[in-house]
Parts: C-alpha cells; sequence; structure tokens
C-alpha cells in the first residue's frame, strides 16, 4: 500500500541491516514519511532505502555522508534537499560507534574517534538540515543517546562512549531552548540493551542471561522497541515536548 508523503525524515546511520536506523526507517514509512538514508557505506545507505520504497511505497534515497566530515554532510543533505523527496520536517541522528575498551586501554585517536561520530557527527548534521527547519517554521530532531550516557556505562561501550553520550544528551537539551521558539523540538532516545550487530556476540548464553536478569520486563530490547519510540517523537504530536530523554531499557535503569 503506498503512501502519498508529504514530509521527509533524514535518518543518518542506518546502512546497517540488523541496525535501528534501518528499523526506525521502516516505521517512519510506516508512520508516512519518505525516508532519506545517509550513510557512511553508500550501498549500504541505497539497500535500506530500496527496501523501504519497495515496502511502503513511499519516495526515498540512499546517499553517502560520512557525518565527521563537514563537506560530506553538505553534499549529501544538498542532495535530499535537490531530489524529488518533500520538504524535510524530521531529523534522526541515528550514526554511532561503540568500543569496549577500558578506559587505560583507550588510545588518543579511538577517544577521538567516538566522539567525532556520535556528537561531532549529531553537531555536524543538525547544523546543516536545522536553516530549513527554522525557514519552515517547524521540525523535529530525534538524538540517539545511551542508558551508558546516563548511568556510566555498565552495559557495553567505553567510558568514552559513556561520556560522548552523555555529551548527545547535554546538546539536545541546550538545543531545544535555542529552537523552540521556531516551531521546532529536540529530543532524545536513550536506549538500553537492544538486539542489534553492535551487542549480537554479546547475547547469548550466560552473559546474556545475566543481563537480562537485571531488567524488569525480562527481556532486552529489539530495534522496534526503539524505532517506535524515535517515529512518535519525530511526528506531529510532540510540539510540547522538548529537551526530554526518553528511556528504552526495559526498566534496567530507572530513574
Amino acid at each position: 500500500m503506498g503512501h502519498s508523503a508529504t514530509a521527509t525524515a533524514v535518518i543518518t546511520g542506518a546502512g546497517s541491516e540488523r541496525g535501528i536506523g534501518r528499523r526506525t526507517a521502516h516505521r517512519l514509512a510506516e508512520a508516512g514519511f519518505a525516508i532519506a538514508v545517509l550513510d557512511l557505506d553508500e550501498a549500504a545507505a541505497k539497500t535500506t532505502a530500496d527496501i523501504v520504497a519497495r515496502e511502503h511505497g513511499v519516495p526515498t534515497l540512499g546517499v553517502t555522508a560520512d557525518v565527521t566530515d563537514a563537506d560530506s554532510v553538505d553534499r549529501a543533505v544538498e542532495t535530499v534537499e535537490t531530489s524529488e523527496l518533500p520538504t524535510t520536517t524530521a531529523l534522526v541522528n541515528n550514526a554511532g560507534i561503540t568500543r569496549p575498551t577500558p578506559f587505560l586501554d583507550i588510545e588518543r585517536a579511538e577517544w577521538d574517534a567516538v566522539f567525532e561520530v556520535n556528537v561531532t557527527g549529531t553537531y555536524l548534521v543538525t547544523r546543516r538540515v536545522l536553516p530549513g527547519l527554522i525557514e519552515r517554521g517547524y521540525g523535529r530532531i530525534v538524538n540517539l543517546s545511551s542508558v551508558s550516557g546516563e548511568r556510566g556505562g555498565g552495559v557495553f561501550g567505553g567510558t568514552h562512549y559513556s561520556a560522548a553520550k552523555a555529551a548527545v544528551l547535554g546538546l539536545t537539551r541546550a538545543l531545544a531552548r535555542e529552537v523552540g521558539e521556531h516551531g521546532i523540538v529536540v529530543n532524545s532516545v536513550a536506549p538500553g540493551l537492544i538486539d542489534t550487530d553492535i551487542t549480537g556476540g554479546l547475547l547469548s548464553g550466560e552473559r546474556k542471561q545475566q543481563l537480562v536478569s537485571g531488567i524488569p520486563v525480562g527481556r532486552n530490547g529489539d530495534t522496534d522497541d526503539v524505532a517506535g519510540m524515535i517515529t512518535f517523537l519525530a511526528g506531529p504530536d510532540v510540539g510540547y515536548i522538548t529537551g526530554a530523554t526518553f528511556d528504552v531499557n526495559g526498566g534496567s535503569h530507572i530513574h
């Protein structure tokens, strides 16, 4: 069943087959958005776009973008803006990397890489997309943080990942204050333990039982749990919700 999409959602890092980004692309398309996928892996971005277009009948576009490179981001967003896709109303900053490295083993290059993708990437893509949202007086920005940024790790990523994902929360809150007057809301989603390619190897046997035993709802999360929340935050019903953090963690962290 095809939709006549009237707005576009831009999602970064949605190339991965089992990732939150691709699942979110599906859910947003179901909600009637046209979808622009930005991913470092151009083939993967195009694959996600093709699958979503085929399954949901909405216009899609897959574009290569290195979120840590301002020129690359500029080219990618320009491609979206000059395409046949409808006007962009929602941005999902999903691109991220994590490493489970102990603090004293983190080399400077790895520290920088984790901040570059998770924090600087969010800044660069948002800075490029935001002027259009301000001009039109409407926008929804959803930033992916992590329960690690709230509770100080203990899930998968190392200290650099926790620090970067906490920085995303600060960025979200401060930006929400700045852009609210323009009809734009900015919120964060903080997933707990979600079954994706990143955590895949961890979620088996005893380790899985141990992790799940601390989760009140009695299971790890899946990408749909997160994608559903992102889709809500990208939609029309959140005009009075901004600077907020939405925990999708099964109760593993209640605060």
